[in-house]
């Protein structure tokens, strides 16, 4: 068995700022990583952290980028157990969206409908949440999350398990936190 990580955090941008307002949720953003240092983190986002209009496949990093500029940045992370060839599968559909970057866009249209409950669904084109359930889905080969999917509707998951919640800019991985005795910092909210 092998770990992934679902990451939710809320930057406090202008869109972040609508999506909690329009979810009434702690979160906005959700990423998905391979390592629990964080070092393999993605999502669909901003591909550059001071223009917020162009967005699409991103590799986040803690401390650069848009979590770099938005410092207050509040953040959980979950473990959450899946098989090796599970992990393989996931490995494998995110290098592929990593060597065909440009091909995908951001969903942008599909994010302002979740607010009305409508769907809006383009190939190749994803929002956060979007991306990170077709990963999970797609790899599991199982449908686990609702049709129109927001960020903490990850938080639904079974097995999954907090190990870090707090000031984002914060975030060291222990194996303390892999133990489910995670530390919470000063949340901003």
């Amino acid at each position: 068995m092998k770990k992934i990580y679902i990451v939710l955090t809320h930057t406090g941008t202008t869109l972040s700022s609508i999506i909690k307002y329009y979810t009434k949720e702690k979160y906005s953003h959700v990423s998905i990583a391979l390592d629990p240092e964080l070092k393999e983190l993605y999502s669909f986002g901003r591909l550059n952290p001071y223009n917020p209009y162009k967005a699409g496949f991103i590799h986040e990093e803690l401390n650069k980028g848009t979590f770099a500029r938005f410092r207050n940045t509040i953040g959980a992370v979950y473990s959450l157990e899946v098989t090796d060839e599970q992990y393989e599968e996931i490995s494998y559909l995110i290098e592929q969206m990593k060597e065909n970057k440009e091909k995908y866009k951001f969903n942008i249209i599909g994010l302002f409908l979740v607010s009305i409950n409508k769907k809006y669904e383009r190939e190749d084109r994803f929002y956060c949440a979007e991306f990170v359930k077709y990963i999970l889905e797609t790899s599991l080969d199982t449908k686990l999350l609702p049709e129109i999917v927001k960020p903490m509707d990850f938080l639904e998951l079974d097995n999954m398990t907090l190990i870090y919640e707090g000031l984002f800019k914060k975030y060291e991985y222990t194996e303390e936190s892999e133990n489910n005795e995670f530390y919470e910092t000063d949340v901003i909210a």
